[in-house]
């Protein structure tokens, strides 16, 4: 199948402001894009390309005074099979696990392993090992919190989601990867876009997603305490240890977001906007090329 998926963000600016976006599609999915996904600005100023620490493409500009306007649109290839779902998927010994996957196993802004790890052990410590215990603590997080867009607070932690047991998609997995930390598989928080396919059409405005991976039998499996089932049509933008580190923008000085818009969906969706601009000659190689990058911090 293919997938159209975009946004557009616009801002007004008090005077020339240092920002940081992460904003592409992820490296490991960067094949499956038919034309790129560069980050577009109107007006036209210098977008810095880099990557992160975790393997995100990430970008940096100075936006001038006055309005901004951010976008891009863009097709992906997708096979059309929901996550995978692996029972037998192994936990991996804290001895044998690779060097890169440590990191996911320590606290961190959002995510209180220490203030945790005694809740986490009292609930889970008796499910089976692997698979079944990451999605017991899935199904758990899934039923004991509630989701509503009135319950978003950017400062709010695991602790402060399991005490006021409601939130957004982003505190439903906070609250799992620190009670995954906390019985030792490491886990980390991911974001992009996910659409309706497969699934009743969700009434609300179209935004990015947040789910998390958990690393089993020497890999990374995605779960999701949000929706607590397997989706089609993923794409990944970008991991991190918590939401700090794949924050869409990070504005150093004022800045005001006037307009969010976010698309996914099968191509030719007539929920979807009209389709804008192809890529721009060259684009595409300068995609493949690796120059494509994009930065990750607060939002």
């Amino acid at each position: 199948m293919q997938i159209r998926c975009g946004y557009e963000m616009v801002f007004e600016l008090p005077g020339p402001t240092p920002m940081l976006l992460a904003l592409n599609v992820h490296p490991c999915r960067q094949a499956d894009l038919l034309h790129p996904d560069p980050i577009r600005t109107e007006p036209e100023i210098p977008v810095e390309r880099y990557v992160d620490g975790f393997g995100n493409p990430c970008a940096r500009i100075v936006a001038p005074a006055g309005r901004l306007r951010l976008w891009t649109d863009t097709v992906a290839r997708d096979s059309g099979l929901p996550d995978p779902v692996v029972p037998d998927a192994q936990e991996v010994c804290v001895a044998d696990l690779p060097t890169e996957a440590l990191q996911f196993l320590l606290g961190s802004r959002y995510c209180e392993v220490d203030s945790l790890s005694d809740t986490a052990w009292r609930l889970f410590g008796h499910t089976p090992r692997g698979w079944h215990r990451v999605q017991a603590v899935v199904e758990w997080v899934h039923r004991h919190v509630t989701f509503g867009y009135e319950f978003a607070r950017s400062t709010k932690t695991a602790r402060e989601v399991l005490g006021e047991r409601c939130g957004v998609c982003r505190d439903f997995q906070h609250l799992a990867i620190t009670f995954c930390r906390a019985l030792g598989i490491p886990a980390r928080y991911a974001t992009g876009y996910l659409g309706d396919i497969g699934v009743d059409p969700n009434p609300n405005p179209m935004d990015f997603s947040a789910w998390f991976e958990a690393y089993l039998g020497g890999r990374w499996y995605t779960f999701d305490a949000r929706h607590n089932r397997p989706r089609i049509g993923r794409i990944l933008m970008a991991t991190g240890r918590d939401a700090t580190d794949v924050a869409l923008t990070t504005s150093f000085g004022s800045a005001t977001l006037t307009s969010f818009r976010v698309w996914t969906g099968l191509l030719g969706d007539p929920r979807l906007p009209e389709m804008t601009a192809p890529a721009i000659e060259g684009e595409e190689e300068a995609l493949h090329d690796g120059e494509i990058a994009a930065a990750s911090g607060r939002r």
